[in-house]
């Protein structure tokens, strides 16, 4: 089951989150499964991309929520210590953390 779906900000690639526990970048033009992003131990509510598309961000029934990086599907950050399910999560449409900045 999915929960939710988003594009990319350049609209090549869709982000779905499913009661699975993981998400998933698709390829809108082939249709190709192209990243299954697993870490979580629960169903994942929502997926985004952040607003250049290099980074990805997931919010699960295991109370964490995770910043992937798009390209490779490597979790960078997981934000835990919530005290019950992450419903949604969404990048600040400010500020933008490239993939080599949150490794450091």
């Amino acid at each position: 089951l999915v929960f939710s779906a988003a594009f990319s900000p350049d609209s090549t690639l869709a982000f779905t989150a499913c009661d699975d526990g993981k998400a998933r970048i698709w390829s809108v033009a082939s249709g190709e499964c192209l990243n299954i992003l697993e870490g979580h131990g629960g169903a994942v509510n929502s997926a985004t991309f952040s607003p250049d598309g290099a980074l990805a961000l997931t919010a699960s029934a295991d109370r964490t929520a995770k910043i992937w990086c798009a390209a490779s599907g490597e979790c960078l950050h997981t934000l835990a210590y919530h005290s019950r399910r992450v419903s949604c999560a969404t990048f600040s449409p400010v500020r933008v953390f490239p993939c080599d900045q949150l490794l450091s």
